[in-house]
Formats: structure tokens, sequence, C-alpha cells
């Protein structure tokens, strides 16, 4: 299936490794012009080669600004001021008591996984208007709906990514500009294949065995009973991101397995 895709200038934030990542080589090898994000050059420059080698595309470029300083945001907004697509993607995530969680704690979480997405979409949201086509995704989780007792501020911002969102779609009305929410489930990125492992050698089982075991205990209600794989939820928002995909806008889509049972 042709996407539609081809030529078309897309912003994937936290794209050096895990989903954003997958995200970017999937748009990649739909002929999108590709702009990488990460915090340092070097895996700005790593997932760029890695990119052009896998898909050909050689429209790959990168920007690297931290999304914790306001200065690099406004930066990275200098070096790319319009886009036809925009993946709000970067986030962080750390288990925490929440009597552990200090102000500071909350304000990073909100400063990051929230306000990247808004300076960003304050930004284009406007310019996309005005030529009448544009994408932006927030790339949220199962968590915004099922909040993790041992994440309770991450489980709050992506709440807050949805909202987000679903306003945002409203002032689109008439309009062929679409902003929607994704919300993957447990992913096997780079960090957590290295938990995964980790855990594994400390308990003496395989890798199947830990997630299995994960599975039964932690996220019982999957359908699938497994990790979704980042290309898996790539899939999906490259769909979102294409003129197919004209008739969703305002929606919060599950690609989390099955998980959130009667959610939706």
């Amino acid at each position: 299936m042709n996407l539609q895709l081809k030529d078309k200038l897309a912003l994937i934030t936290g794209s050096t490794a895990g989903i954003g990542y997958a995200i970017a080589k999937q748009l990649a090898h739909e002929g999108a012009k590709v702009i990488v994000n990460g915090r340092t050059q070097k895996r700005v420059d790593e997932a760029i080669k890695s990119i052009i080698q896998a898909t050909g595309n050689h429209q790959v470029t990168g920007v690297i600004a931290d999304f914790n300083d306001k200065a690099q945001i406004d930066a990275l907004l200098a070096q790319v001021p319009e886009v036809d697509i925009l993946i709000n993607n970067v986030a962080i995530f750390e288990p925490k008591a929440f009597a552990d969680i200090s102000d500071d704690d909350w304000l990073r979480f909100y400063e990051i996984n929230v306000l990247s997405g808004v300076r960003l979409s304050r930004v284009y949201f406007d310019k996309m208007l005005k030529k009448n086509w544009g994408r932006i995704i927030f790339i949220s989780s199962e968590s915004a709906i099922q909040i993790p007792e041992e994440m309770i501020h991450y489980g709050m911002t992506k709440t807050a990514q949805i909202a987000i969102a679903r306003g945002l779609a409203e002032l689109t009305k008439g309009t062929n500009v679409t902003v929607n929410s994704v919300l993957p489930g447990p992913t096997l990125s780079e960090g957590v294949g290295g938990f995964i492992e980790n855990l594994a050698k400390d308990q003496n089982k395989t890798t199947e065995q830990v997630e299995t075991d994960f599975f039964k205990t932690m996220r019982p209600t999957s359908l699938i009973q497994r990790f979704l794989s980042t290309d898996e939820v790539a899939n999906m928002v490259t769909y979102l991101s294409s003129p197919l995909a004209s008739a969703t806008n305002g929606a919060a889509i599950l690609a989390e397995g099955g998980l959130l049972k009667g959610a939706f």
C-alpha cells in the first residue's frame, strides 16, 4: 500500500532509539523527509546512518535538543521552522514510590513529557492550518488509562497528552489537519530489553520465561501476552501520519495488545 508520504517533512522527537527510532525508520521507508532528534550528536549521527542503510532514503537529517532545556527547544524551532508531520514521542519514565516523588520530579516529568509536545505544536499547528494539511501525533501510553502505581507521575503525563491532542483536534474542524494520540502497551524497546535481560540473569531464567511471568502476574489482561515490538507501534503511527488516515482525528488509538479491557 502506498501511504502517500513521499517528501512529507516529519520531525520525530526522541528518535535515536526505541519507538521513536522505529517511527523514523518507517517514515523514511515510505519516502518521507525525516528529521531525527536526540540529545547528543553521536546518537543522532548513528541513527541517521542506520536509517539510511535500512531504507535507502538519504533524506534523513538530525537536530540536537534536550527537552529539559527550553533554550535547546527554541534552537530546534529556529532550525526547523515548519514540518508536515510532528511526532511528539520524547518521554522519560522512572519507577518511584508516590511518597518519594518530589516536586522537582513532578515538574521534570511534566516539562519533558508534556510541555515538549505543547511547545512544538504551538509553533507548527497554525502553519499546518494555513497550508491546510498536517499531522500531529502524541505518543501516549496505556499507562494514561491504567495508571501504574509505581509511576503515577509518568501516568499523569500520558493522560495529559491525550487531553492536549483532543483539544487541538477540536481546533482543526473543516481542515485537512489531524491530531491524534497513540497508546502503546509494554514495548520491547532498548531500555526494556536490557532490563529484561538483567532480570533474567538475576533470577536464573530465560528472557522468554521472564516475559511470560511478567504478563501472567503484572499484565494479565493483555490479549497477546507478550511485549510489542517497536515496529508494531511504528506501523500504527506511520499510517496515522498518512493522508490515508484523513478520517481519524481527535482519537486515542490503542496499540497495546488488548491490555485495556473495556477501556473504549
